[in-house]
């Protein structure tokens, strides 16, 4: 792998973690009676960009550039989340 492919992948893993705090913190800005670490919120929010990004395509909406991904990003974390606080609802927690 030459030089410039490794800190192409490494700026990439960083905009991708960069985007999924931002998503993890505003979806728990949202939902309410969740206050998570900033590693909980980036892995919420990258979930969250997976699922938002399966949500989206199923409905037949493809976006493109960082503010949609940002969007699409804060749309599937806030799923995640919102499911997470049903399951903890649900085990009486």
């Amino acid at each position: 792998m030459a030089v410039g492919a490794v800190t192409d992948l490494a700026l990439l893993i960083f905009i991708i973690l960069a985007i999924g705090a931002l998503a993890g913190w505003m979806a728990e800005q949202m939902i309410e009676g969740h206050e998570l670490g900033f590693w909980t919120n980036a892995g919420l929010g990258v979930l969250g960009a997976f699922i938002g990004a399966l949500f989206f395509r199923l409905l037949g909406i493809y976006t493109f550039g960082l503010f949609s991904s940002i969007v699409m990003a804060t749309v599937g974390a806030v799923i995640v989340l919102g499911f997470a606080h049903w399951l903890q609802g649900r085990r009486g927690g």
